[in-house]
């Protein structure tokens, strides 16, 4: 096993198919670096995540469906590769795909696997854990559904969230009114669906609007940020079943403590 990975297990606040969450980018020195797997047609994958400077630093995680996003993972700063391998191959076979990403004091990244099968990409997504202004939430839309070509997505009484967001893309993040709502996800020359979201006040999402499984659009809320001392935490959310999902949260502060303890934030 991996110095990083035994290092986090040690811990306690590892789990076998998860990552670990900080409050913020600015927790100690280091970043924060989490995985997507947002391409329909492709099969599960084993992503493999290691640090170029230090060849013993790395974590893995096997069996990635569509539509998993993982837990952030507090990282030094640094350069690490992403690699992605048809799940249960030898980890020496050559990877399906692979990136590169630059992980920088007080940033957050996600690297997500996006697009048809046939023309599969890495997209590294710049996250912005800022948080709203108070009695708002802040959220973005990726567009992971096969079905849609385009989205446009807005709020009751026609507040545009995203307008013309392509398949594979990202839009800006932008506030909200928080609470219970449904976002109003249109694809392009189709009638519009009304789906539930949850939004807390004081927290950030990445909203996924996904291929619903037997035909239509779903969506997920994956916690980005919340309040101070409450992050996203837990087993990684995998699957696409359902209408809505919310990564779960929990206070986190003995996980840090024992992070710092083992020297990997300093």
């Amino acid at each position: 096993m991996h110095r990083l990975t035994r290092a986090l297990c040690a811990a306690g606040i590892v789990a076998a198919t998860s990552t670990a969450g900080v409050p913020s980018a600015g927790a100690a020195d280091g970043g924060l670096l989490r995985l997507a797997h947002l391409s329909p047609d492709t099969p599960a994958v084993d992503v493999y995540v290691d640090s170029v400077s230090d060849p013993e630093a790395g974590v893995t995680l096997r069996g990635v469906d569509y539509g998993t996003v993982s837990d952030y993972q507090a990282v030094p700063p640094g350069t690490y590769t992403v690699s992605m391998r048809t799940a249960g191959d030898d980890p020496s076979t050559p990877p399906v795909l692979s990136t590169t990403v630059e992980v920088g004091t007080g940033t957050a990244r996600t690297v997500a696997g996006v697009g048809p099968f046939a023309d599969l990409g890495l997209a590294v997504l710049q996250d912005d854990l800022t948080l709203p202004p108070t009695g708002e939430s802040r959220l973005r839309v990726i567009a992971a559904a096969s079905n849609a070509a385009t989205l446009d997505v807005s709020l009751p009484g026609n507040e545009a969230v995203a307008s013309g967001l392509e398949f594979a893309k990202t839009s800006e993040y932008v506030d909200v009114p928080a609470g219970r709502t449904d976002l109003q996800v249109t694809p392009d020359g189709a009638s519009p669906a009304a789906l539930p979201v949850d939004l807390a006040a004081g927290s950030v999402y990445s909203v996924l609007v996904l291929d619903r499984s037997g035909g239509g659009l779903t969506v997920r809320t994956v916690l980005d940020a919340a309040s101070p001392g409450i992050v996203p935490v837990g087993g990684v959310a995998t699957g696409a079943g359902g209408t809505t999902g919310t990564t779960s949260i929990r206070l986190v502060a003995a996980g840090i403590a024992a992070l710092a303890t083992a020297g990997l934030l300093a």
